[in-house]
C-alpha cells in the first residue's frame, strides 16, 4: 500500500475517520492505531504479518526480562538473545539467498562441484526497519536510558505504527512511547503542518523522483553512454533517492501530525553539508543515528586509539552499506 496510491487514500480517509471518533480513548485509539496498521502491512501480504507481530511480542517482553534479571549474565543473556533473534530473522529474509548465491558463484569460479540452495525468499516489506526500531528499544532498556513499557498494546503500536513501517525514519523508544501513552492534543497548527508535509514529501516523489527515474535508467542501462551522460545519470540519481527517500519520510511525518504525534526528522538539507561528516548527520538521520549508537559505540567508538577507531568506521560504514540493500554494489558503496 503506497503512500501515493488511490487505496492509501482510501484507507487513511476511513482511518481518520474512525480515529477522531475515539481520539479521546486512550485504548480504543491505540487499539485502531495497531489494527489499522496491521491491516496497513498485511495488505501487501499477508503472510509476513506473523513476524512483524512476533517481533513486537517477543522484544516486549525482553524488555520486562532485562530489567528482572536485574545485573550480570542473565541480564546481558536476555539481551543476547534478543540481538540473536532479531538479526537471525532479518538475516535469513534479507541476506540468505545473497550470501548463498555468492558462495555458489565463487565455488563455481574454483570449479568446485557443491550444490548450494537459494530458496527465492521473498523480502519482508519494512523489515530492516521495524527489526532496528525494536531492536533499539530493548538496547536502550538494558543501558538503563529507559525504563520498559508493561503495557503490550502500547508496544504493539510503537512497533507497528504505519505512517514510519515500511520506510522510517526509524523512531526511538523514549520518543514515541510516551507519546502512545498519554492523551493527544491536536490542534489547527498541527493539521496544517501535517497537510503541508504531506503535500511537499508527494511533490518530492511524484514529482522529483518518479520523473527522473527514467533518465536515471537510460543512462545506467545503457554500457556505451559517454562521460558526459554518465555525470548527467549519477547527478540525477543523487537527486532521485533524495526524492524519494525524503518525500516519503516527510509524508510519514504528516500523517503522524494529523493523527497527533511528532516523528523525528529524517533529512536536513543533505546537499548543502559543508563536508562528508556533516553530510551523514543530514542523510537518513534516523539511520546514521542508529548506527552510531548500537553499532559504532558499541564497538568502543574512538576511545581506543585512532587504529580502532578506523577499524570502528569501516565495519559501520560496511554494515550500514549492506542494511540498505542485499547486493556487493551496496558492500562496495558501504566501502
Amino acid at each position: 500500500m503506497l503512500f501515493n496510491s488511490t487505496v492509501f487514500l482510501q484507507f487513511f480517509a476511513a482511518f481518520l475517520l474512525l480515529y477522531f471518533l475515539c481520539r479521546n480513548s486512550l485504548v480504543a485509539r491505540n487499539v485502531l492505531i495497531v489494527a489499522g496498521s496491521w491491516l496497513f502491512y498485511g495488505w501487501w501480504d499477508y503472510r509476513f504479518l506473523g513476524l512483524l507481530i512476533f517481533s513486537g511480542c517477543f522484544d516486549f517482553v525482553a524488555g520486562l526480562l532485562v530489567v528482572r534479571a536485574g545485573e550480570g549474565r542473565a541480564r546481558k543473556a536476555m539481551l543476547g538473545l534478543s540481538v540473536a533473534i532479531n538479526l537471525t530473522l532479518l538475516g535469513f529474509f534479507k541476506y540468505y539467498d545473497f550470501f548463498a548465491g555468492s558462495l555458489a558463484a565463487l565455488l563455481a569460479r574454483l570449479h568446485m562441484e557443491i550444490d548450494v540452495h537459494t530458496l527465492g525468499i521473498v523480502l519482508p516489506v519494512g523489515i530492516s526497519f521495524y527489526t532496528f526500531q525494536s531492536l533499539s528499544y530493548v538496547i536502550d532498556v538494558y543501558r538503563g536510558q529507559m525504563q520498559p513499557t508493561r503495557n503490550l498494546l502500547h508496544y504493539l503500536a510503537y512497533v507497528s505504527f504505519f505512517p514510519q513501517l515500511v520506510a522510517g525514519p526509524i523512531q526511538r523508544g523514549h520518543h514515541l512511547l510516551p507519546q502512545l501513552a498519554r492523551t493527544l492534543a491536536i490542534n489547527r497548527a498541527m493539521l496544517e503542518a501535517g497537510v503541508w508535509l504531506i503535500l511537499w514529501g508527494l511533490f518530492k516523489k511524484v514529482a522529483m523522483a518518479d520523473n527522473l527515474a527514467p533518465m536515471v535508467e537510460m543512462v545506467f542501462g545503457d554500457p556505451s553512454a559517454a562521460a558526459p551522460a554518465v555525470l548527467s545519470g549519477t547527478l540525477a540519481f543523487a537527486f532521485q533517492i533524495y526524492g524519494d527517500f525524503s518525500g516519503y519520510s516527510d509524508v510519514a511525518r504528516g500523517l503522524a501530525k494529523i493523527l497527533g504525534f511528532e516523528l523525528q526528522d529524517n533529512f536536513n538539507l543533505p546537499f548543502f553539508a559543508s563536508d562528508l561528516r556533516d553530510f551523514w548527520r543530514r542523510w537518513h538521520i534516523s539511520l546514521s543515528s542508529w548506527l552510531r549508537d548500537y553499532l559504532y559505540i558499541s564497538l568502543g567508538g574512538n576511545r581506543q586509539g585512532a587504529g580502532r577507531t578506523s577499524i570502528n568506521l569501516l565495519l559501520t560504514m560496511l554494515l550500514g552499506g549492506l542494511w540498505h540493500g542485499a547486493a556487493w554494489n551496496f558492500v562496495l558503496w558501504g566501502a
